[in-house]
């Protein structure tokens, strides 16, 4: 089988802590991708899930939008602490 390169842009720190994940678990770089590009050929589609943080709802937003007017109006409350 005739072989190709794969490029691809990393942040380095990933790129040490996955290189150093690879080793430990006896892997090379190379492997672990091949491994991954044989699961997602052999599934048809990604070995995990993708899906959005549910913290950025868009109710979530506005009430963070509201809260940051108010704030920039003045209109802050303060209230103590109240430990459980």
């Amino acid at each position: 089988m005739a072989q190709a390169t794969l490029t691809a842009r990393i942040d380095s720190i990933d790129k040490k802590n996955f290189e150093a994940f690879c080793s430990t678990v006896g892997l090379t770089v190379s492997s672990a991708i091949n491994l991954y590009v044989k699961a997602v050929l052999q599934k048809q589609k990604l070995p995990f899930e993708i899906s959005a943080d549910p913290f950025y709802n868009e109710e979530n937003l506005n009430m963070l939008r509201q809260s940051i007017k108010q704030a920039q109006n003045g209109q802050l409350a303060s209230h103590e602490l109240i430990e459980v």
